[in-house]
C-alpha cells in the first residue's frame, strides 16, 4: 500500500504536476485521503525521500525537492564515422582497471553492483545444497551444454521476456562476455567486419581486435539505441558479417531499444542473413512495471544468438552465464568442447538452485528499487554540482550513466585528477576505436547510496568546474 501511494506522487513529480518547493499532504492528511494508517503514510514518505524526490523540514512538513525541471540536458544521438583508423587505447584501459585492489576507492568506474547489494546468506545456503546434491560433490565433469537444470531455470525464465526457450535450446558459458565471444569466434575469421553500437563496451572492441576483426561503429540514439535504418544503410556499403548490440540498458549508454525496433532489425537481418548477438545482460534490471522483451522474443529463424548472465544481477564472481544460439548451436558447443570442455557445475547448480527457489525475483525487486533510487539520486547530485550544459543520460534501468562535459573537459585528465581523492570514472575514449567522447565518461549508480557517495559527486562536480 505504501508503493502505491509512493508511486502515485512520483509520478505526479515527474509529470511536472508537483514542482520543486511545493509542499506536500500532511501526513495526517494524506492517511485519510487513501484511508491508510498514519505508519503507512510515513513509509511512503520515507519510500520517496530515500530517492532524493521529497525532502522533510523541521516542524514544517515535506516538500518537493526534486522533478524534471533539474534534469541536466540529454544526450544527443552519436554519431561515428564510418571509416577511421583505430585508436589505441589499452593503457588508460589498465591504469583505469587496475585499481581494483585499491582501497577506499569511490568505483564509480565498476560496471557492476557493489558487494553490499547482493544476498550473500542465501548464496551461500544455494552453494552448499549444489555441493551436497551433485555427483562426487561437484568435482565431476558436467554435460557439454551445462548444468541441466539450470539450463531448464533459463528456459523458464525466458517467458519473462516473450521467450519459448527449452533446456537444449541453451548452453552455459563462464559469463556473458564468454557467451559472446564464442559467439564472434564462430561466426567470423580474421579481416571480417562486425557492426556495433557506439559508443559501446570496450571488452567488446577489445576482444574484436585480438582476432583481428575490423569494428565499424554505427550512429546510436541514448534513449532507443540503433535505427535499424542506419543499419540498412550500413549493411549496403560494408560487408558485414555479424551485428552485435545491447538490447536493454545497453553500457555505457543505458537506452532501451524500442520492441517495434527489435523486431525491424531481427526481420532486417534475418533477410540479410546477418546473424545478430544479442547482449542481454541488463534485461532484468528495470524500473518500469515489466520486464522488456528481447530481439530473441522476434527471432523465428534461429538467427539471434542470445547472450545473459547472473554477473551483474546476482554474482559476479561465480562467472556464470549462458546463451542461446539459435542454428548456431552446434558451431558453439563445438567451442566450447575446444576451449573449456565444460562449465563449472558447483556454481551453475547453485544458481539453478536460487533460481528455482524463487529467490532471484525476490532480490531482484530489492535490487531495481535500490539502482532505481540511485539513478535519481546522481541525476539530480549532478545537476546540482555539475557546470551548466553538462548532459546526462535517464535511463529506465541498469545502472549506468553516460556523461558528456564541456568539449574543454579532457576526461582522462579528471580521472587523473579524480583519483588523487580517490574517485574512479571511466573515461569515455575507452569506449570507442575513434578519436572521439574525450569529454564523456561512464558512471556506475550500483552501490548504496551514502552521504561519502554524494560528497565524492560534488568533488568531482568542482573538479569539472576547475578544469573549465
Amino acid at each position: 500500500m505504501y508503493l502505491h501511494v509512493a508511486n502515485t506522487i512520483e509520478q505526479q513529480i515527474m509529470d511536472d504536476i508537483l514542482s520543486i518547493g511545493d509542499k506536500l499532504p500532511s501526513v495526517r492528511m494524506l492517511s485519510k485521503q487513501h484511508d491508510i494508517s498514519m505508519s503507512t503514510t510515513l513509509q511512503a514518505y520515507y519510500h520517496l525521500e530515500g530517492k532524493g524526490l521529497i525532502e522533510s523540514r523541521p516542524q514544517s512538513g515535506y516538500y518537493v525537492r526534486f522533478n524534471p525541471s533539474r534534469f541536466p540536458d540529454k544526450i544527443e544521438k552519436s554519431n561515428p564515422l564510418q571509416t577511421v583508423k583505430a585508436k589505441n587505447v589499452e593503457a588508460i584501459i589498465s591504469e583505469v582497471y587496475d585499481d581494483f585492489e585499491m582501497p577506499g576507492v569511490t568505483r564509480f568506474s565498476l560496471s557492476v553492483p557493489a558487494p553490499e547489494i547482493w544476498p550473500h546468506a542465501k548464496l551461500n545456503k544455494a552453494m552448499i545444497q549444489a555441493i551436497r546434491e551433485l555427483p562426487a560433490n561437484g568435482t565431476s565433469y558436467d554435460s557439454l551444454q551445462g548444468n541441466e537444470a539450470l539450463r531448464r531455470q533459463v528456459a523458464r525464465w525466458s517467458t519473462q521476456w516473450g521467450g519459448s526457450l527449452h533446456a537444449d535450446d541453451i548452453i552455459t558459458t563462464a559469463g556473458c562476455m564468454n557467451a559472446i565471444s564464442y559467439g564472434l569466434m564462430a561466426l567470423t575469421k580474421a579481416g571480417d567486419t562486425i557492426a556495433v553500437e557506439s559508443p559501446v563496451y570496450f571488452g567488446i572492441l577489445r576482444f574484436a581486435q585480438s582476432i583481428g576483426l575490423k569494428v565499424l561503429e554505427l550512429p546510436t540514439h541514448p534513449d532507443t539505441g540503433v535505427d535499424p535504418d542506419d543499419v540498412k544503410k550500413a549493411l549496403r556499403k560494408h560487408n558485414i558479417k555479424v551485428c552485435f548490440f545491447v538490447s536493454n540498458f545497453s553500457n555505457p549508454l543505458g537506452y532501451c531499444m524500442p520492441d517495434e525496433q527489435k523486431e525491424k532489425l531481427v526481420k532486417l537481418l534475418s533477410f540479410h542473413g546477418v546473424p545478430l548477438i544479442e547482449d542481454d545482460l541488463y534485461g532484468d534490471v528495470y524500473f518500469g512495471k515489466q520486464r522488456p522483451k528481447t530481439c530473441k522474443s522476434f527471432d523465428e529463424e534461429g538467427n539471434v544468438l542470445w547472450c545473459s548472465s547472473i554477473s551483474k544481477t546476482l554474482a559476479p564472481g561465480y562467472r556464470v552465464g549462458w546463451m542461446a544460439p539459435g542454428k548456431h548451436i552446434e558451431k558453439i558447443k563445438r567451442l566450447k568442447l575446444y576451449h573449456s570442455i565444460t562449465s563449472a557445475p558447483v556454481q551453475q547448480a547453485a544458481i539453478a538452485n536460487f533460481l528455482a527457489a524463487g529467490r532471484y525475483e525476490y532480490h531482484l525487486r530489492q535490487l531495481r528499487q535500490t539502482l532505481h533510487s540511485n539513478s535519481l539520486q546522481f541525476i539530480r547530485a549532478m545537476g546540482e554540482y555539475f557546470p551548466a550544459g553538462t548532459k546526462v543520460t535517464n535511463p529506465k534501468g541498469g545502472f549506468i550513466l553516460w556523461v558528456e562535459m564541456d568539449k574543454k573537459i579532457d576526461a582522462y585528465q579528471l580521472y587523473r585528477e579524480a583519483m588523487q581523492y580517490k574517485i574512479s570514472i571511466s573515461p569515455g575514449t575507452i569506449f570507442t576505436l575513434q578519436n572521439r567522447y574525450h569529454n564523456c565518461m561512464r558512471l556506475s549508480y550500483g552501490m548504496q547510496w551514502k552521504p561519502e557517495v554524494d560528497r565524492a559527486l560534488k568533488k568531482l562536480g568542482t573538479l569539472v568546474k576547475e578544469m573549465m
